[in-house]
């Protein structure tokens, strides 16, 4: 039986969601923390990353910011007006995120001209399979699971580590200050941007995932939802290992993840 959930608490306070919910993202908190604590970022935070690192972050993650829009509206095309609550909460915030990503892929290709990247470097690379699966994750999850999986995987997961991360690198001067002063605005807006505003996005779309499916879901849906938030998480942890692998100096950093959460990956869909 469906049991309806409507949030009484703060939208930032994990209290305020059914306990599965809590759960589930307690239970991948760890693996979150993987990727916000990853040491690219840290380098980048202290101006220290190779810019042969930083030129494979870029392009590795390009596709992925430039078609998270067509993730939300996969997303978008499985809600019907009205049917619920919650339904009507997904629309309205997928509508409205959809303009504002649409932006940020402008924000990602100023940043790109401070590392010397043009557009055509974003578009026409290749043999950044490593990085660009984290784009294949995130279209495969929104097109085939269900609307509170799909977003889970990509609202909840993979904007609210990207809002964490950002933060880590904005915490300092350091990387804003090594780039040319007449660039620098521009070339340090996507960053801000993430750390300052899209911290409420991921919180938003926890409530409409709550919303969906109630304090008591069915426990298959609830597994389903916990694969997905991990496998994001692995994808963007193998991509920052990926990215490192461009440095002589740091080499390839295997990447920890056991063979069962990829494999995990694969049925989260």
């Amino acid at each position: 039986m469906f049991v309806p959930f409507k949030r009484s608490g703060e939208l930032k306070d994990l209290s305020s969601y059914p306990i599965w919910l809590q759960e589930v993202v307690t239970e991948t908190n760890v693996d979150k923390a993987r990727v916000v604590g990853h040491r690219l970022f840290s380098l980048m935070r202290d101006a220290r990353l190779p810019l042969s690192v930083m030129r494979r972050f870029l392009i590795g993650t390009w596709p992925t910011i430039e078609q998270f829009p067509r993730f939300m509206a996969k997303n978008l095309e499985k809600i019907s007006f009205g049917e619920s609550e919650g339904h009507d909460m997904a629309r309205r915030y997928l509508m409205h995120n959809i303009r504002v990503e649409q932006k940020h892929a402008d924000h990602w290709v100023e940043w790109a001209k401070s590392a010397n990247l043009s557009v055509d470097d974003l578009r026409n690379a290749e043999g950044h399979d490593a990085m660009t699966s984290l784009a294949h994750w995130c279209w495969q999850i929104s097109d085939r699971a269900t609307l509170a999986v799909g977003m889970a995987a990509t609202n909840f997961a993979v904007e609210g580590a990207t809002g964490e991360w950002s933060c880590v690198v904005c915490s300092k001067k350091d990387y804003a200050e090594s780039l040319p002063e007449d660039i620098r605005g521009p070339a340090t807006r996507w960053l801000r941007v993430h750390a300052e505003y899209d911290d409420t996005h991921p919180w938003e779309a926890l409530e409409i995932i709550a919303t969906l499916l109630g304090h008591v879901p069915d426990p298959v849906e609830v597994a389903a939802i916990r694969r997905a938030i991990r496998s994001s998480y692995a994808y963007m942890e193998i991509a920052a290992d990926w990215a490192m692998s461009a440095s002589e100096q740091a080499g390839f950093v295997q990447t920890s993840w056991n063979d069962s959460v990829l494999d995990d990956i694969h049925e989260a869909a």
